[in-house]
């Protein structure tokens, strides 16, 4: 089943129709409010990008306007799996969603996790039938990396940045995920964020918009058409 998702926005800088759409996926708890607030640092080096940030599918419990993706009572991810599986439809039809409501082809759009909304940008693009432009995550783990090399249909470029200080998600699960993607034929981009916690640092800020400056630059058209 899947349920009908949607949150904060902010439109091109550049005006008119979007070229590219970025979606957010937060964390645990969290809401789309929270990454939203990224967009205008990234505005410049994407002036043609609309970015969308919705709310998970069910609020967190003693959380007042946190939602989730799927309830965590242990961080190991063997036991998220199932979490992520049941949240995935809803995350994969709201990209069809969106794409349709843009006019976009998979090749312009790019998914931006963080934390526990990184489970769900790596599990969700990488069955897709066809490849989104880029995945970002910070702060999180891939999930179900076992059964990956089996389920596996695209291979979107994938940047994996954390901080080494990050005490909800040690450091070693953004190394564990780039092993088990490229177990499953595929790989990742990583960095670490020296001193940063459980969070977004500067260094990561400015490399995630450069990787997505990257693989969403407005297409150029062939002379004479």
């Amino acid at each position: 089943m899947t349920v009908f998702i949607d949150g904060p926005r902010m439109p091109p800088k550049r005006g008119g129709k979007p070229d590219s759409l970025v979606i957010f996926l937060h964390g645990y708890g969290s809401n789309g409010a929270d990454l939203i607030s990224l967009a205008p640092y990234w505005a410049d080096l994407l002036p043609g990008t609309a970015f969308v940030s919705p709310n998970a599918i069910e609020p967190t419990p003693m959380a007042p306007g946190g939602y989730q993706w799927f309830p965590i009572t242990d961080l190991d991810p063997h036991l998220m799996e199932p979490g992520v599986r049941m949240a995935a439809p809803s995350v994969d039809r709201f990209i069809e969603r969106e794409m349709e409501k843009y006019e976009l082809d998979s090749s312009r759009v790019a998914l931006v996790g963080f934390s526990q909304g990184t489970m769900m940008a790596l599990h969700v693009a990488l069955r897709r039938e066809t490849s989104l432009a880029a995945v970002l995550g910070f702060s999180g783990v891939l999930v179900g990396g076992a059964r990956l090399r089996d389920e596996l249909r695209a291979k979107p470029p994938v940047l994996l940045i954390h901080g080494d200080r990050d005490p909800t998600l040690p450091i070693p699960f953004m190394f564990e995920s780039a092993e088990a993607l490229a177990a499953a034929g595929h790989g990742a981009q990583w960095h670490v964020s020296y001193g940063t916690p459980h969070a977004i640092g500067p260094d990561g800020l400015e490399l995630g918009a450069e990787f997505l400056a990257t693989y969403l630059k407005t297409p150029k058209i062939a002379a004479g058409r």
